[in-house]
């Protein structure tokens, strides 16, 4: 699952991009990280239950005018575990010898 940093839970495309917006807020509703990568709820859903699963985030249920609000939030470990993956992403990058043949 981890090597050096990578995290595989975290790297897919949907979920790195719910951890980033994540790592900049304390808390965020479920509708706003849904509408902000245009998933639908089901899919939103399925790859927060990755992440909870894995310890990576909290749910928190609420009523807001009188309607059932979920908001989610990074946890401890969920924060130090993309820190971690950003840190091995860097690295890779900064690795890479890419040849430019565009001259």
């Amino acid at each position: 699952m981890m090597t050096d940093g990578f995290n595989d839970i975290i790297h897919v495309p949907a979920r790195l991009r719910v951890c980033s917006i994540l790592a900049e807020v304390a808390e965020i509703e479920f509708g706003v990280i849904r509408d902000s990568l245009a998933l639908s709820d089901s899919a939103l859903s399925k790859h927060l239950r990755v992440l909870e699963n894995a310890g990576y985030i909290a749910l928190r249920k609420g009523i807001v005018d009188t309607r059932t609000r979920t908001w989610v939030n990074l946890t401890k470990a969920g924060r130090a575990a993309f820190r971690a993956h950003v840190r091995a992403l860097r690295s890779l990058a900064a690795s890479a010898d890419i040849p430019d043949f565009t001259e």
